[in-house]
């Protein structure tokens, strides 16, 4: 379980699951998002206005490249002059001026043979932000990658860079990287904690709070808030390591995971007034991870087992965790695996799994209101009826290894 960072997204594939529920006041329309042209799709981030982002294959299921979803079209932001572009997992990838933010290989091989944006072609890979349909390129702290990995309504970008430095503490491979905040184009580093080498930033609110890790790639993370620059150590759940904080809204609020005592799993927390909490889990389920908060305080995230071959989207709310499957019309064929964007309007984005066909699309919720107090229809969840092709595998596997590379060996199980 340690090594493994994200679900297998094949997490559909079990036996019959019947799950009885009491009807709530809110439940959700379905949308399926479609794809690019190819057969893979995934949804991660959703802005105010609805609009979605995340990443598809173009026909042939060779590459993804970075999609905006917007009142029924999928389009296609291209790249830098690689194969390949993709929007991180996190929810505030797209401003609500329409901005997006993300990641692409340029068209020029790394010197130091790296393998950023990790889809084996060893080209430079850029941050970029995608507006008025243009894609371009943000510069760097002096390395040669870097990942943009949110945005917030004045423009601000939060991700992490490469310096021109070796990074011998963490890994001798690679340069030493750095949390990053960009204004107007220019990049501003934020600092580690004291005493460790390495940092990432992953989300920034509208009030310019960026959230984060800090730490070793090789070893342990802490879950960070920077705040006027300055780093403040969210604590923990009594873990070492994979204490990552994912989302912050403007109440500064903050979500994400963080290791229980022993390292061998973590849970989803949510960090307010100086307190960590542990959201818990569903159906007895040992992993779990919160990926969104938005305004209301309304949080989203998945569960897994330990094998990560089942894997369970939920909104947590009120102190409350639901299975986000028995919100959705009790016919659908669409399992949820994963929640991982959602918006101020209650709009929830992420992966689905098909279970009669074995297709894997992005998907967006919309919240609806509806009476009564009777049970609602139980939902059975069948296997597929086939695995994934093994080149959508692959895909799977590139976006893992992304992850992996910004955020270190050291990041456990998501």
């Amino acid at each position: 379980m340690k090594d493994n960072l994200r679900p297998s997204y094949i997490a559909a594939c079990f036996a019959m699951l019947v799950i009885p529920f009491q009807l709530m006041a809110q439940q959700y329309t379905f949308t399926d998002l479609g794809t690019l042209g190819g057969s893979f799709s995934q949804a991660n981030g959703i802005n105010n206005t609805g609009s979605v982002t995340g990443f598809s294959t173009p026909p042939g299921d060779l590459v993804v490249h970075a999609f905006r979803w917007e009142k029924g079209i999928m389009t296609d932001l291209g790249t830098l002059g690689g194969p390949t572009s993709f929007t991180p997992d996190d929810n505030h990838l797209a401003s609500n001026r329409g901005a997006i933010v993300g990641s692409s290989d340029s068209s020029i091989l790394d010197p130091n043979g790296e393998d950023a944006c990790g889809d084996g072609t060893q080209l430079i890979c850029l941050p970029f932000i995608w507006q008025k349909g243009v894609m371009t390129g943000l510069s760097l702290l002096g390395g040669n990658n870097g990942a943009a990995n949110g945005i917030n309504s004045r423009g601000q970008v939060a991700g992490v860079s490469e310096t021109p430095n070796l990074d011998p503490i963490c890994s001798p491979f690679f340069l030493q990287t750095e949390a990053v905040v960009w204004q107007n184009g220019r990049p501003q580093e934020l600092p580690p904690l004291p005493g460790d080498p390495d940092g990432n930033a992953l989300s920034i609110n509208n009030e310019g709070q960026v959230v984060g890790v800090s730490g070793c790639a090789s070893g342990n993370f802490e879950a960070v808030l920077w705040e006027h620059g300055t780093p403040i150590d969210l604590g923990n759940l009594g873990g070492l390591s994979g204490n990552v904080a994912f989302d912050i809204n403007d109440g500064r609020q903050v979500v994400g995971q963080s290791d229980l005592p022993g390292d061998t799993t973590h849970h989803a927390f949510l960090w307010q007034n100086g307190t960590m909490s542990d959201l818990g889990t569903i159906y007895g389920l040992p992993v779990s991870l919160a990926n969104g908060i938005n305004n209301n305080g309304q949080v989203a995230g998945f569960s897994q087992d330990l094998d990560s071959n089942y894997t369970v989207a939920w909104i947590w709310q009120n102190g409350v965790m639901t299975d986000l499957n028995a919100l959705i019309p009790a016919d659908s064929p669409w399992f949820l695996i994963e929640a991982l964007g959602i918006n101020d309007r209650g709009q929830i984005a992420g992966p689905a799994v098909n279970t009669l066909t074995g297709e894997y699309h992005g998907y967006l919720l919309t919240p609806v209101l509806s009476g009564g107090n009777g049970p609602l229809a139980a939902h059975n969840r069948r296997k597929p009826s086939s695995d994934l092709p093994e080149n959508i595998r692959q895909l799977l596997k590139q976006r893992m290894s992304v992850r992996q590379r910004w955020l270190g060996p050291g990041e456990p199980r998501n």
